[in-house]
């Protein structure tokens, strides 16, 4: 699980209460006594909770049933409840349920993902990549790992990967061999992950004898080529997709036998349906 400090809790909350709740407060109805549910209308993998109930926790609620993340909900079943005033309850409410809309709708994408490529390949496996969209890192990253997907890179210190971006700087930039030895000479204990944008840059890159060869938007059919000349070239290179790859096209990347697949769609998923009810508790009343 990935470790959220409550200073990062708190934030999530602050974009949305950092003045309270106007209408309970209006209303005089805070100090109440009063119960809130969330449940997936829809049902799927899930993910989100460990981070809600740190924040509902942090106002004061008391957590009284909850799902773990990377369980998987029946349509209509509680992910979620909580106890407590009802100044907090309307303070936790839509914080939360944004957290766990948007959690639950990356976990279910990648779960979906999973369900196709493991229907052909039981060992294959989906990366997801640092391009999160801005601010939700740390939730993306758990959504990935309750669905069963892999980290791809946290961070640019994480692992050593050669683009185009970086070839271009050396001279002749199309020296493989010369920039794959430099890498591990300078960082002998990573892997050496190179990406290749064209067929031909595959070949010439496999000849280099990279740990790892990411294929760049290629056509199911480039690569397939790719993977069927590949082991006689660099029979230790794990080759990997990426580009392009999401829940419409996978499938038909399925006969190339490659199993390791990179993405970022899961994040730009539409958000799941959490319902959320608040009601009084008249046992406290």
């Amino acid at each position: 699980m990935i470790y959220f400090s409550h200073a990062q809790t708190d934030a999530l909350l602050l974009e949305d209460i950092q003045g309270g709740d106007l209408t309970t407060r209006a209303l005089g109805i805070g100090n109440l006594p009063g119960r809130m549910t969330f449940r997936h209308r829809q049902g799927g993998c899930v993910s989100g909770i460990a981070v809600a109930r740190q924040m509902l926790q942090s106002l004061g609620l008391t957590v009284l049933e909850q799902m773990n993340d990377g369980e998987r909900a029946a349509a209509g079943q509680q992910l979620i409840s909580v106890s407590g005033n009802a100044a907090a309850l309307h303070q936790g409410w839509k914080a939360v349920q944004n957290v766990l809309e948007w959690s639950c709708g990356v976990s279910h994408y990648l779960d979906s993902m999973l369900h196709i490529l493991h229907s052909r390949y039981p060992d294959g496996q989906i990366a997801c990549t640092r391009k999160a969209i801005p601010g939700t890192r740390l939730l993306a990253a758990q959504a990935v790992l309750a669905a069963g997907g892999i980290i791809h890179r946290a961070g640019c210190a994480e692992t050593v990967l050669l683009f185009a971006n970086h070839r271009r700087f050396l001279a002749p930039g199309n020296d493989w061999a010369g920039a794959i030895s430099q890498l591990r000479r300078h960082a002998p204990e990573k892997k050496i992950v190179v990406e290749a944008d064209t067929p031909e840059e595959a070949l010439e890159a496999l000849r280099a004898g990279p740990d790892v060869l990411q294929l760049d938007k290629f056509t199911p059919h480039q690569a397939a080529e790719v993977a069927r000349t590949a082991p006689s070239l660099a029979p230790h290179c794990t080759l990997a997709l990426t580009g392009g790859i999401n829940l419409a096209t996978l499938a038909s990347y399925l006969d190339c036998g490659i199993r390791l697949f990179i993405t970022s769609a899961p994040y730009y998923a539409p958000p799941m349906d959490i319902n959320v009810i608040l009601n009084p508790d008249e046992s406290d009343i």
